[in-house]
């Protein structure tokens, strides 16, 4: 018998299900924690559970599909390598474009001479003598470096150019914006690249981890990724484009949530312990973002669900807000649940909220922690990050210990930033182990840190909370709240209305629908769909969000791992673009990665075109294990009316291929 492993490795738990391909059927779940900085324990652990619970012989596993939302993660919290951005052709204003400075954090930008116009043609020579400058001057913690050139979707010469001397002389990795996307719109390809050089060591990690364990196991199956757009790849291609990984996760959980509950037409909330990530299906499929993945505050190039993700998950930091009521607020930084902290540091934990108990003001740091993530100390640091990583040495620290002024908190923020540390404090998942709606790690120490904490006073002077049960109700009622303001807001934007759909699920009005106002005006506002909720922790929140909203809420089976569900039950889909131009001087241009090709015909140079497409879409899909994919072809031809005279402008071909992965060992 054939049979399918899906993984999932999230922010906190990582997911392994067994699907019998025969039967079509999950047969076996299993949950582990997420093991930071080494992934392979946590993978393994998974792994080695769901085997064990079906009874399955690794010889058996034909298909081995892995979801992530570590990439997703990382960019909504700021995290990933350092890179270097090396910038063709840019002026200065280019780089402040489309997220472009916000993204890079004060990470070295190295700008030169070069790159080409809108017809592939070099419109200043490369200038390797000040990119050999600029790397001279390099900081030497940069991890990847991203290379973009002004149109080189035209014209790819210079990017290969400067890739091929970076690879020769530096052996870092190395990513073109071309690579990536075929689209115009040169500072927007250049965040791409350099979102996608920040993830590389991160998801090259993951897929390390997986594959090393799958050959201990004796699992000789094809590894394949989920893709943003919820199709799968080989773990080749997402090595090299990790970027293409941003919304894996929440990409697998809505075609996990689709093939749980045969739904057409709902909303899918999906919560874990760093995000919320909403999609509309519709027809039983998810739409797809014509803008590109949009995650946090970037907006990239990358093909991807059309997904709002939110920093709101169940090990999301609790703030008080400003005011003299001193209400909550949640995210969007992900902390370690202090009840978790307490199951793996029990003596450090516990002294210090029991310290911490016996004053009748708590601490200023609020019984926060900082917990050492790395294998080996990280070197490049500067003093302050210097002191802060030798204080670590031994091994946590509460806050206050390890960051010692106010001077150092910038350079604790750089070293979560950079994944060497995270911070553990209290979250909603503290509030349910205090309420007993989970049990999977300490009370005892949850509810310490929530009576401490109630003991915060407000603007009035007054405690934030009478004790640790109304505080656990009061943070788990915020998340709630949060929750239903991200479906409203995911609602009003679909349904196209004039406004910012924060500022719409904020109104007054909005609030007295949902209320079922009864005055002069008769008021009622509710969901039109259904909303499927998943993830680890739905079934303990999302009662009270469908409630709230008047809409059916409908929590599946199995839908704590729907990730991993939705790993194994996508299809392969390769998509590649293509342009022919006319000429300025007379003829077709087609924009092949290889450089400019010119042609004397319209339909010999789109023939070329097409030609050159399938066959690159083919090989790939060949590469992944698809026989024999199917192919698609659409053509985008835009003219205009000259002189009464209909003329060609240009023709982009979308070519696509798809297709299930063979089950058989590769």
């Amino acid at each position: 018998m054939a049979y399918s492993l899906g993984v999932d490795t999230g922010g906190t738990y990582t997911d392994a299900v067994i699907l019998d391909e025969s039967s079509d059927k999950v047969i076996a779940t299993a949950k582990s924690l997420t093991t930071r900085p080494d992934l392979s324990k946590g993978v393994g652990a998974a792994i080695d559970a769901v085997l064990a619970q079906a009874a399955v012989a690794p010889a058996d596993i034909a298909l081995v599909s892995l979801s992530t939302t570590l990439s997703t993660n990382a960019l909504v919290e700021g995290q990933g390598g350092c890179v270097a951005l090396i910038a063709i052709g840019f002026d200065a204003a280019d780089l402040q474009r489309a997220g472009l400075a916000e993204a890079m954090g004060g990470d070295p930008v190295i700008a030169v001479q070069g790159g080409h116009n809108h017809g592939g043609a070099e419109v200043a020579p490369l200038d390797l003598a000040a990119l050999n400058a600029g790397l001279d001057q390099l900081d030497p913690n940069v991890t990847a470096f991203a290379v973009a050139a002004s149109f080189a979707t035209r014209n790819p010469a210079h990017e290969i150019a400067v890739r091929d001397a970076l690879r020769r002389h530096l052996g870092k990795p190395v990513t073109c914006s071309h690579e990536l996307s075929q689209v115009l719109g040169g500072p927007k390809r250049a965040l791409t690249a350099v979102l996608n050089a920040r993830l590389i060591g991160l998801i090259d990690g993951l897929i390390a981890s997986c594959e090393t364990h799958l050959k201990t196991r004796g699992i000789g199956a094809r590894l394949m990724v989920v893709r943003g757009d919820g199709a799968l790849i080989s773990a080749e291609v997402a090595r090299e484009k990790p970027i293409e990984t941003i919304l894996s996760g929440p990409a697998a959980s809505v075609a996990g949530a689709s093939w749980l509950t045969g739904e057409a037409n709902a909303l899918v909330s999906d919560i874990g312990g760093t995000t919320t990530d909403i999609c509309l299906l519709q027809g039983g499929r998810p739409q797809i973002d014509p803008q590109g993945a949009r995650v946090g505050p970037f907006r990239t190039m990358v093909e991807a669900v059309a997904m709002r993700t939110t920093g709101l998950g169940g090990d999301s930091e609790v703030h008080v807000a400003e005011g003299l009521n001193g209400t909550l607020w949640l995210g969007p930084r992900r902390l370690m649940p202090l009840s978790l902290a307490a199951v793996q540091f029990p003596a450090l934990v516990h002294a210090a909220l029991d310290r911490a108990l016996a004053h009748d003001i708590p601490p200023a740091d609020g019984a926060q922690f900082v917990i050492p993530q790395w294998t080996a100390p990280p070197m490049g640091l500067d003093p302050r990050e210097t002191g802060i990583v030798q204080r670590l040495a031994t091994g946590p620290r509460r806050l206050g210990e390890a960051v010692q002024n106010r001077n150092e908190n910038p350079a604790l923020l750089r070293l979560i930033k950079r994944g060497f540390v995270m911070l553990a404090g209290m979250t909603p998942s503290d509030a349910a182990h205090v309420l007993g709606l989970a049990d999977s790690w300490d009370r005892d120490a949850a509810t310490k840190a929530l009576t401490l904490f109630a003991r915060r006073r407000s603007g009035a002077g007054l405690p934030i909370a009478p004790d640790a049960a109304a505080l656990a109700q009061m943070i788990i009622d915020q998340l709630v709240a949060q929750t239903v303001d991200c479906l409203l807001q995911a609602g009003f934007a679909q349904d196209g209305f004039s406004g910012d759909p924060a500022q719409l699920s904020a109104h007054a009005l909005t609030r007295a629908g949902l209320d079922g106002h009864a005055g002069i005006l008769q008021m009622q506002l509710r969901l039109g769909v259904p909303v499927i909720g998943v993830g680890a922790s739905a079934a303990t929140y999302y009662g009270a969000v469908g409630t709230r909203l008047g809409a059916q809420m409908i929590l599946p089976a199995h839908g704590a791992v729907a990730n991993a569900i939705g790993a194994v039950v996508g299809q392969v889909r390769i998509t590649r673009r293509g342009t022919l131009a006319t000429a300025e001087n007379g003829g077709f241009t087609a924009h092949l990665p290889q450089g400019p090709q010119h042609f004397a015909a319209l339909d010999s140079g789109l023939a070329a075109l097409e030609t050159h497409l399938r066959a690159q879409v083919t090989a790939q899909a060949e590469i992944a294990g698809v026989d024999t994919p199917r192919i698609t072809v659409a053509h985008d031809t835009k003219q205009a009316t000259i002189a009464g005279k209909q003329m060609h402008i240009e023709t982009v071909i979308k070519v696509t291929a798809s297709g299930r992965p063979r089950i058989a060992k590769g």
